[in-house]
C-alpha cells in the first residue's frame, strides 16, 4: 500500500473518529453518568455474552457466504479468509460515508489472496445484491403490514426518513442486478476500476488493458452463468442473509430481556430495529453515527423507559457497530502487518472454475 494510499486511510478514520466524538457528545450531553453505571450494572451478563455472539456472527456469516460462493466457482480462498475479509468490510464500510469503502477492500483482498478480480466481484456482487434485498423484503413487509405502530413510534419525521432509506435500496438493488446482468455496464465499471486502480497506485499500467478487460469479461460471465444454473446457491444464500439479518434486529430484544424487561414482544423489537437499519443505511454519514443514536432515542423511549433508555443504547450500538468496528480494526491490522495489503505483483488471472 503506497503512501498516498496510507494518507487516504488516515484521513477515513480521523474523519470516523471525530464523527465517532461528536456522537459521543450528543448522546452523553446532560446524563448523570452514576446512574447509568448503576443502570448498566443491571443488565445481565448472560445478555451481554449473547448480545456479542451474535453480532460476531452477523459480520462472520458473510464471511461463510463469500466462502460458499466462491468455492463454488472455482474460488481458492479459504474459509477463515472469507471471515476475514468479512470483518475487513465491516470495518471499511463502518469509516466510509454511505458504507461505500468495504467492498473494494474485499475485493483486493480477496485478489490478494489469489482469487481472480472476475470470480471475486461475482461473488461479492451477489452477496451484496441478497444483502439489500433482504433489508427491501423486510421494509416492504413492515410498511405494508405494520405501517400504524410503525408510524407511531417513529413520528413523521423519523417515518419519511424511513421511507427514504427503503426507497434508496431499492433502488440500489435495481442499479446491482442492472450490473451483473448487463455485459456494456460491467465493462465500463471494470475499465472505470482499473482507471481508478492504476491512479491509486495499486495497479500498474498495462499495455495489454484490453485484453486483460476481455479476459475479465469471460471469466465474469462464465461465474455469472455458473450462477445462475446453480440457483440453488443463490437461494441458500438468501435464507442464510435472512438468518443473519433477522438475528442482529433480535439483539435489541436479547438487550430488553437482559434489563428484565418482558412486556413487549420479539417481533415488535425487531421490527422497530431493523427500521431503524433501513433509515440509515445509506446516508452518507460513517456508520450512520449520531442519526442512528437519536432514532434509536426517539423509538425505544416506550419500551425501556427513561431510566434505562441510554443503558439499552450504550449495550446495543456499542456491541453492535463500535465493538465490531474494533475487533474488524484488529484484523486488519494483523492482515496488513503480515503483509496481505501490499500488492507487490500483479498475479494473472488465474483460478478459473473448471468445468
Amino acid at each position: 500500500m503506497d503512501e498516498k494510499k496510507k494518507k487516504q486511510l488516515a484521513l477515513q478514520f480521523l474523519f470516523f473518529v471525530v464523527v465517532m466524538g461528536l456522537t459521543f457528545v450528543f448522546v452523553f450531553r446532560d446524563q448523570n453518568l452514576d446512574e447509568l453505571k448503576d443502570a448498566l450494572q443491571t443488565m445481565k451478563l448472560s445478555a451481554i455474552f449473547a448480545a456479542i455472539m451474535i453480532a460476531v456472527f452477523f459480520v462472520g456469516a458473510e464471511g461463510c457466504m463469500i466462502y460458499y460462493l466462491l468455492r463454488g466457482i472455482g474460488g481458492i480462498s479459504s474459509l477463515s479468509t472469507c471471515i476475514k475479509c468479512s470483518f475487513i468490510g465491516f470495518f471499511f464500510s463502518g469509516i466510509t460515508p454511505s458504507a461505500t469503502g468495504g467492498q473494494p477492500m474485499q475485493l483486493y483482498y480477496l485478489r490478494k489472496a489469489g482469487n481472480p478480480w472476475s470470480l471475486s466481484s461475482v461473488v461479492l456482487m451477489t452477496v451484496a445484491l441478497v444483502y439489500k434485498f433482504v433489508l427491501v423484503v423486510f421494509g416492504v413487509g413492515i410498511w405494508i403490514f405494520w405501517n400504524g405502530p410503525l408510524k407511531n413510534y417513529l413520528g413523521m419525521g423519523y417515518y419519511r426518513l424511513f421511507l427514504l432509506g427503503l426507497f434508496l435500496n431499492t433502488a440500489l438493488v435495481a442499479v446491482l442486478l442492472m450490473a451483473m446482468f448487463t455485459p456494456s455496464l460491467i465493462r465500463f465499471l471494470a475499465a472505470r476500476l482499473e482507471w481508478v486502480l492504476v491512479k491509486l497506485h495499486i495497479l500498474k499500467k498495462a499495455g495489454s488493458t484490453q485484453k486483460r478487460l476481455n479476459n475479465f469479461m469471460d471469466s465474469y460471465q462464465d461465474a455469472l452463468r455458473f450462477l445462475q444454473q446453480h440457483k440453488e446457491k443463490i437461494l441458500v444464500v438468501f435464507f442464510a442473509t435472512v438468518i443473519q439479518r433477522t438475528a442482529v434486529f433480535a439483539l435489541t430484544y436479547v438487550v430488553y430481556r437482559g434489563l428484565g424487561f418482558q412486556a413487549v414482544g420479539l417481533t415488535t423489537i425487531m421490527w422497530l430495529q431493523a427500521s431503524v437499519y433501513i433509515a440509515v443505511d445509506m446516508l452518507p454519514i460513517p456508520g450512520a453515527q449520531g442519526i442512528t443514536e437519536a432514532m434509536y432515542k426517539r423509538i425505544f423511549l416506550p419500551l425501556f423507559t427513561s431510566r434505562y433508555l441510554m443503558t439499552s443504547l450504550v449495550i446495543t450500538r456499542g456491541i453492535s457497530f463500535y465493538l465490531m468496528i474494533v475487533l474488524s480494526l484488529i484484523i486488519f491490522v494483523i492482515s496488513y502487518v503480515r503483509g496481505e495489503f501490499d500488492l507487490h505483483k500483479d498475479a494473472n488471472d488465474g483460478g478459473r472454475r473448471k468445468t
